[in-house]
C-alpha cells in the first residue's frame, strides 16, 4: 500500500505536467527515465528520489517544496485550505483546462475576466 506522502507528491507531478501541457513521456525524456517510472511516481506506487524529484521540479520549472504543498498538518486541517475550495482542486481535470485556458489569454483580457469573476462570486 503506498504511503500517503507518495500518492500525495505523485498527484501534484500529475497536475503540473497537466498545467504545463506536458505528456508523460515528455517528462521522462527531459529526466532521462521511461514513461512507465512516471507512471508509477503519478499514482504513488513507487517513491520519487530527492535527486529525481529535483529533476522533476527542474523540468516542470517549480522548487521541489512544490510537491509537498497542501500536506495535511498533524491536526489534519489543511495549511492552504480556502472556504468553499474543493480539497483537491488540482485533481479536478476541468479546473486544470480552466486554469490552461485563462492564462492563454492576454494579460489586459484576463485581468478583466478575473474582476468579472470576481463580481460574480461576491454575488452569489
Amino acid at each position: 500500500m503506498p504511503h500517503p506522502v507518495d500518492v500525495h507528491v505523485g498527484k501534484r507531478i500529475r497536475h503540473r505536467r497537466w498545467l504545463v501541457g506536458m505528456t508523460q513521456q515528455q517528462l521522462a525524456e527531459r529526466v532521462g527515465i521511461k514513461f512507465q517510472q512516471i507512471q508509477k511516481y503519478e499514482t504513488g506506487a513507487n517513491r520519487v528520489s530527492a535527486s529525481r524529484l529535483w529533476d522533476i521540479g527542474d523540468a516542470l520549472d517549480v522548487e521541489v517544496s512544490f510537491f509537498f504543498e497542501g500536506l495535511e498538518n498533524e491536526t489534519g486541517q489543511r495549511d492552504d485550505a480556502a472556504e468553499g475550495v474543493p480539497t483537491d482542486l488540482l485533481g479536478d481535470k476541468e479546473a486544470l483546462d480552466l486554469v490552461r485556458s485563462y492564462y492563454a489569454i492576454p494579460e489586459n483580457q484576463r485581468r478583466r475576466l478575473f474582476d468579472l469573476a470576481r463580481v460574480l462570486s461576491d454575488v452569489a
